[in-house]
């Protein structure tokens, strides 16, 4: 299905789908299991990896030497990015959005470790941003490089590829497992996972209902945004099956204050986390999309005894900025 686009060996797959026993009999009556896309490997791991896979497969195939990309200052994308960079031999350019903070922790720390060149850009408009990465790609080329740019989140019909792969990895998981997936569960911040996800469960004709909680934006901007790179993606693989917004299933009431604000409830989603089942999640995408789905569970959205899988996207070096001080 995949053979015609290239790909690079970044992560460690297939990566587990275990059952969280503990945490479901303290949430409700369902059954949650947890696919650890924390454990891709690549700069500490998450779900930037696979489709990194796809898209540095693509920059290497047309000879890149540096890659640029963008996001906010504690990026897991661009973390991992600047890993995927320096692993195939490229030079990793940062572009982040905001002001340069007076210390750097967290997903920054890891930046300077791998010697990306970042940069900040004090605005609240990711087209700016991008429009800057097209200048710096220009003086690149003018002297002689090949730059490749990766728009944020990596959320592009090519990398969303990754999570075609991955929902057919969790149905092979699940039916090892003797299971079958009512919900798939997963933090949207900028769309091409959940896309992913959704042409996945198309094509395989798996009755699945992709979920998105929304870390960041009102729900109509990611039903626009997954919805059309869905379609794309879903072209790519030779299929005309148009997906539309109205079809798109995300929930904006936990985004709280705004992307990367921490409130109440996603420490506590954190906290129960760590203390019934040792794992740990982060606090700008995974902690608050589980706040999320505890909250949908008391609201009784999941039918009972309902199979409920949660993809752990990664984020955890994001702890360490915004929760200790």
């Amino acid at each position: 299905m995949f053979e015609n686009y290239p790909k690079a060996n970044l992560a460690f797959l297939p990566t587990p789908l275990e059952k969280i026993e503990r945490f479901s009999s303290e949430v409700g009556d369902i059954n949650i299991y947890m696919k650890r896309d924390d454990n891709t490997g690549l700069a500490m791991g998450g779900n930037k990896a696979r489709k990194l896979e796809f898209l540095m497969g693509d920059a290497k195939s047309k000879g890149a030497d540096t890659i640029l990309t963008t996001g906010g200052p504690q990026s897991n994308h661009a973390r991992m990015t600047a890993a995927a960079a320096r692993r195939l031999g490229m030079e990793p350019i940062l572009v982040l959005k905001g002001r340069e903070p007076a210390v750097r922790q967290g997903n920054l720390l890891l930046d300077d470790l791998l010697g990306a060149d970042v940069r900040f850009v004090d605005t609240k408009d990711y087209g700016e941003i991008h429009g800057k990465m097209g200048k710096i790609a220009s003086q690149l080329e003018s002297r002689g490089r090949k730059p490749y740019i990766i728009p944020l989140g990596g959320s592009t019909p090519l990398g969303a590829l990754g999570y075609v792969e991955a929902f057919l990895e969790i149905m092979n998981q699940a039916d090892e497992m003797g299971i079958n997936v009512d919900y798939i569960v997963n933090a949207v911040g900028s769309g091409g996972t959940h896309a992913g996800l959704l042409v996945g469960a198309y094509l395989s004709g798996k009755d699945v209902e992709i979920v998105g909680i929304s870390v960041d934006a009102e729900k109509g901007v990611f039903q626009n945004d997954i919805a059309r790179i869905a379609t794309e993606c879903s072209r790519l693989l030779n299929n005309d099956r148009e997906f539309k917004p109205e079809d798109i299933i995300v929930f904006d009431e936990y985004v709280g204050e705004g992307y990367g604000i921490v409130n109440n409830e996603t420490v506590e989603a954190i906290t129960l986390m760590a203390r019934t089942e040792g794992i740990i999640l982060g606090p700008v995408y995974t902690g608050k999309a589980m706040s999320g789905l505890i909250d949908l569970i008391k609201k009784g959205y999941f039918k009972q005894g309902s199979n409920v899988v949660f993809i752990h996207t990664g984020g955890t070096p994001a702890l360490f900025d915004k929760l200790v001080k």
